[in-house]
């Protein structure tokens, strides 16, 4: 503690025994029917005072270790506990993560603690808080990406299927998409390495959803643009691609399609005005607009 803090300390809560944090707050571990124990903190308001400025919980028992951890939970706080010894493990147990010594630890400490550290050194739970953090933020990422393409691609299917003759995009793309295309952007996202800045920010919110208001906005935003962009090349294929075509144009058109034509209009098979067999511009067009999807997603 800093001379400064201890100057400010008007009413002596930066400091404490673990008695007189007790009584302030009026707390108590009490046993329940079920052979349980239950925190009691009569005093919350007081709790709310003292929490903000408490550094040092001296000469502490473990039901004042326990009462700490239960009332920061209580307040929404993420808690993290160290420990070695067996009094330890109501505070470990209670704390959403509890760090246990692997090495010098007791058996009744690490059994309640949910990472023990091999080491026994106190700067490897910076290394896991890094770690975890940087896989929180690329499942986060993952998220975003995926729920992009996929807003998109139904979108696509869909209008596509009632506007348009044919699909704009075919379920063998879709299949490509999904295997080739997510999979390697998803393993992408997924391994990008742990930075130090991410030790620089406070907790997550325990109450904060995955997918936050953030994420809602850059999806709902990509999606937006992206089903502006491939709408306007299914259009405007003449006027942005200088392509022009019958919509009942065939990708492929086979003897099947020639022989249709030639009963319809009134003329030979050999009137046809598509060479049989070969791509025709309709191929071109649904080509542009599914490569243009591709790197669309990734840019994202």
């Amino acid at each position: 503690m800093t001379d400064e803090e201890l100057a400010d300390d008007e009413d002596g809560y930066v400091c404490m025994t673990g008695e007189a944090f007790r009584n302030e707050i009026g707390g108590a571990v009490v046993p329940t029917a079920e052979g349980k124990v239950e925190c009691v903190i009569r005093n919350m308001n007081k709790f709310r005072k003292i929490m903000p400025k408490l550094k040092v919980l001296a000469r502490s028992q473990p039901d004042d270790k326990f009462l700490l951890v239960h009332g920061l939970i209580k307040e929404g706080k993420v808690v993290s506990v160290t420990g070695d010894g067996t009094n330890d493990a109501p505070a470990l147990n209670r704390s959403d993560v509890g760090f246990a010594m692997g090495k010098t630890g007791t058996d009744v400490a690490k059994a309640a603690s949910d990472i023990q550290l091999l080491d026994d050194n106190f700067c490897s739970i910076l290394v896991a808080v890094k770690y975890g953090r940087n896989i929180y933020d690329n499942i986060r990422k993952f998220l975003q990406f995926q729920l992009t393409v996929n807003i998109v691609a139904m979108f696509i299917v869909f209008s596509g299927a009632i506007i348009f003759s044919d699909a704009p995009l075919t379920s063998v793309q879709m299949l490509w998409v999904n295997l080739i295309m997510d999979t390697f952007a998803a393993l992408a996202l997924a391994t990008e390495p742990p930075n130090d800045k991410l030790l620089d920010r406070l907790p997550a919110d325990r109450n904060e959803k995955i997918v936050n208001q953030v994420m809602w906005r850059n999806i709902v935003g990509q999606g937006i643009f992206q089903i502006g962009v491939l709408m306007c090349l299914l259009f405007f294929p003449m006027q942005l691609l200088g392509l022009q075509y019958d919509a009942s144009m065939p990708f492929y058109p086979t003897s099947m399609d020639a022989k249709a034509w030639a009963e319809l209009n009134g003329s030979t098979v050999a009137e046809y005005p598509y060479p049989l067999n070969e791509p025709t511009v309709k191929v071109e067009h649904y080509t542009f607009v599914f490569q243009t999807f591709v790197f669309m997603q990734l840019f994202n």
